[in-house]
């Protein structure tokens, strides 16, 4: 069969990492983890402004944000376009954590799940559970730096002399640690745990599946197929991780105790806003993951090639 990430392999490769070392492998990942996430962070940034935005009262006043495109407009008309990039710092933290452990474990933990003897393509349910627990798991040990970004990307345009919370994101562990307690650093485990296992898995496995298909219909594996398969990725992702990303978002950014946690998020959200509200941001939240998956699988791909090339 033909690999879905990289050039086919001999019979029964790997999909992942055929022939890339382990660490090589988790590099790789890391690399093109973190280069995605500075090329796409300021549509994050708007996605997360929209999020814990509250709905409008009736005769209230307009919300502040709307769109995309007129979020990332205020953002850098009020704060400066430097703005769009709050949260970088942590963002990279989390990449070369998350992005390295969930893509670079994917493969040991596929074969553990399908099995030493196995022989022919690995069933769809088992890539989904591969991702999922290499998503579970990379984003237990990264889930600080996720914190501290979305506290960092919240915080907006103060006012003159009143000094920024967080002056960078080293400092931001170092006072939520402090004023808040080391578990605090862990605030919303449990919705970033669901967001980035369901997210993860959806990643994965779609553009596995979506690039395998492409290939079998005669396409190339080169760029045309990797950009189709990457917005194939993200959207799934956005479709099936829009709600408990809104939900994460809103713990996460909960620093005036308004929420009890994960469950008491979702019905004080869903009563107060309705349903809709969990797909608050979807644009945007399809314009960060979709670019993200391109940005990131056409970095992954030419990174592999270049490390097989090279025997690495």
């Amino acid at each position: 069969s033909r690999s879905s990430f990289g050039a086919p392999p001999p019979p029964q490769a790997s999909a992942m990492g055929d022939r890339t070392s382990f660490v090589g492998n988790l590099a790789a990942s890391a690399f093109s983890a973190s280069f995605a996430e500075a090329c796409t962070i300021p549509i994050d940034t708007a996605k997360v402004r929209l999020q814990l935005q509250g709905a409008a009262a009736k005769g209230g006043p307009k919300p502040k944000y709307s769109g995309m495109v007129g979020t990332m407009a205020t953002v850098a008309k009020e704060e400066g376009v430097g703005a769009l990039w709050k949260g970088i710092t942590p963002g990279i933290h989390r990449q070369i954590l998350f992005g390295g452990l969930r893509i670079g474990l994917y493969e040991p933990i596929k074969n553990l799940y399908v099995g030493k003897d196995h022989v022919g393509d690995v069933p769809l349910h088992l890539k989904i559970a591969a991702g999922m627990t290499t998503g579970g798991l990379g984003i237990a040990v990264a889930s600080p730096t996720d914190l501290v970004k979305v506290r960092m990307q919240a915080e907006g345009k103060l006012p003159a002399g009143v000094p920024k919370k967080y002056p960078s994101a080293f400092a931001a562990y170092g006072i939520i640690a402090k004023q808040e307690g080391v578990a605090a650093l862990w605030t919303g485990l449990t919705p970033n745990v669901a967001r980035n296992s369901v997210i993860n898995a959806a990643e994965l496995a779609s553009y596995d599946q979506v690039k395998s298909s492409l290939l079998a219909a005669g396409m190339e594996d080169g760029i045309p197929t990797h950009l189709l398969s990457g917005l194939g990725a993200g959207f799934v992702a956005t479709c099936v991780g829009s709600p408990v990303d809104v939900v994460k978002s809103r713990v996460m950014g909960d620093s005036k105790g308004l929420y009890g946690g994960f469950l008491d998020c979702v019905v004080k959200t869903a009563r107060n806003e309705g349903v809709g509200a969990f797909y608050k941001g979807f644009v945007p939240n399809f314009g960060r993951l979709g670019s993200w998956n391109v940005v990131m699988f056409l970095t992954l791909e030419q990174v592999k090639k270049a490390m097989r090339e090279r025997d690495l």
